[in-house]
């Protein structure tokens, strides 16, 4: 020890010292330079930044068409599921519907499991949990569990995406939970899920994305085994599949996928997919409102009060377009939310929508952008919501706001902007189950994936030309309209349309000789 600190006394950054070579320094006895391995010490084996190889999704396909994707993450836990190429965009010659159906039905009985029960105790031995979620374009069946268990998981997967039973008992609790469901969907104080559907509707008028999301009540007692597995037939094959895995080894991954769905046959048979519906989504903007009491929405001690709630979108583009990380930017950029929102400025508080509507027009109770982006199109819209009297004055507002968009962008307004969403895509990438659909939405999509670091790299190249150029080529669309609540004041849609074509985003001024 006193050898080793007269060689630092001495100056670490002197000349190097040979290996073997003594010295005495004011009696010390002679050493060796710490630069040297110590005689019967075992050698050093230092941590090093292991290479980007080893992050990177790997991707198989099998014979039939099936693609098995995975993701390594360090953990004990693994998630892996079935993403599907099916959802509620696909149901135009069908019964509006089936995926809301399937959703609900999901993890109930199969060939091999008896009931729900079973199931749920299969997965506690390797303290696993289940979860499936249909959305307008993609199913996804989906189980968190102990790495060790993913043979058992894998083949738990196959059977409930292949082989249900759907009892008649199991359709008929079914219909229950939706019936209670689309109640309970018209009672919310929060008409956001409501609002969705309607600007759907409104922008693509009865084609793809614009079907409903839920199955409508007087189709819940049309829909029974029979229809369900006409469905099944067409859209539940394996080359509209994606097995996706995060926290496990590739080829283990693939040798289940081998063993439990190369060459199973459904439980609706192996015939030929004939009437799969490949239609591209058709934007046609438009308006969908509905005249609703929302006086009583939330009653109690601290009731919210009366408000009409409005949405106003416009076409923006694929997630597969170059124009989708530039509409990413804008969306983060416009941000905004509620008028009782708190946090700072990682909270959104200096977006435009909190800056120029909710700081400067205390009686408006939301205002908040949202970005819908799908394979074949997208679509911008800004959610606004006040007192029934202030509607025209709200709607004003907000179509300033569009015409805005396309103005200047200040140079600290779009990095914080960039920076807010790089922040938030790689937060949320923390998240395995994230990760895990992250992974599989892309491949079913593209068959490849864009990691985080390729992401920020395309987010940090975005300018505010890129900007004004998405923007300007939005605002030559037609809007979508989606209105909800006590709509007496609200102006037409021709109106909505001229203050969107207009300069400074104002509607035509309205003479009224009496009031």
């Amino acid at each position: 020890m006193a050898a080793a600190m007269a060689w630092l006394r001495r100056g670490a950054w002197g000349p190097a010292r040979r290996c073997g070579r003594s010295y005495s320094a004011g009696g010390v006895s002679p050493g060796v330079p710490l630069s040297c391995p110590l005689p019967g010490v075992p050698k050093a084996v230092f941590a090093a930044a292991e290479g980007r190889e080893r992050f990177e999704t790997r991707v198989t396909a099998l014979e039939n068409g099936l693609r098995v994707a995975s993701q390594r993450k360090f953990g004990q836990f693994c998630t892996v599921g079935l993403l599907i190429n099916s959802g509620s965009r696909h149901e135009a010659k069908y019964l509006s519907g089936i995926s809301h159906f399937l959703e609900k039905l999901a993890f109930s009985s199969t060939a091999q499991f008896g009931s729900k029960d079973e199931i749920l105790l299969t997965l506690e031995k390797h303290g696993g949990i289940c979860d499936c979620q249909a959305s307008r374009d993609t199913i996804m069946y989906a189980v968190s569990a102990d790495a060790k268990g993913l043979d058992t998981v894998v083949n738990l997967l196959a059977d409930v995406a292949l082989q249900p039973r759907l009892s008649d008992e199991e359709i008929e609790m079914t219909r229950m939970a939706i019936r209670f469901e689309l109640e309970d969907l018209n009672m919310r104080p929060d008409p956001e899920p409501l609002l969705t559907e309607m600007i759907h509707a409104a922008a693509y008028r009865e084609n793809t994305v614009g079907l409903n999301r839920f199955c409508p009540v007087e189709n819940t007692n049309k829909i029974d085994r029979q229809v369900l597995h006409s469905y099944l037939r067409n859209y539940y094959t394996p080359d509209r599949m994606v097995l996706a895995g995060v926290g496990i080894e590739h080829e283990q991954l693939v040798e289940c996928a081998k063993k439990y769905l190369l060459g199973v046959e459904p439980v609706w048979g192996s015939a030929q997919a004939k009437d799969v519906d490949r239609s591209v989504a058709q934007y046609t903007g438009g308006i969908v409102k509905v005249e609703k009491d929302m006086s009583d929405v939330s009653l109690g001690p601290t009731p919210i009060p009366e408000l009409t709630h409005i949405m106003i979108g416009l076409e923006s583009c694929s997630f597969l377009e170059e124009d989708f990380i530039p509409f990413a930017v804008l969306n983060m950029m416009m941000g905004g939310g509620g008028s009782f929102s708190a946090g700072g400025p990682g909270k959104g508080m200096f977006t435009r929508l909190y800056l120029n509507v909710l700081n400067r027009h205390h009686w408006m109770y939301n205002a908040t952008s949202y970005h819908h982006s799908y394979e074949d199109t997208g679509l911008l819209c800004i959610h606004a919501s006040a007192d029934p009297k202030q509607v025209r004055e709200m709607v004003e507002i907000i179509t300033r706001e569009f015409i805005l968009m396309a103005g200047a962008v200040g140079e600290v307004e779009l990095e914080r902007a960039k920076t807010q969403l790089k922040s938030m895509l790689m937060m949320n990438l923390e998240s395995r189950p994230v990760i895990f659909e992250d992974v599989g939405r892309q491949v079913l999509a593209t068959n490849t994936r864009k990691l985080p670091h390729e992401l920020c790299a395309l987010i940090s190249q975005v300018k505010s030309a890129d900007i004004k150029r998405v923007v300007t080529k939005m605002l030559h669309k037609k809007p979508a309209v989606a209105a909800l609540g006590d709509l007496t004041d609200l102006p037409t849609y021709e109106h909505i349309q001229a203050a969107l074509s207009s300069k400074d985003g104002r509607l035509p001024r309205m003479y009224r000789l009496f009031r």
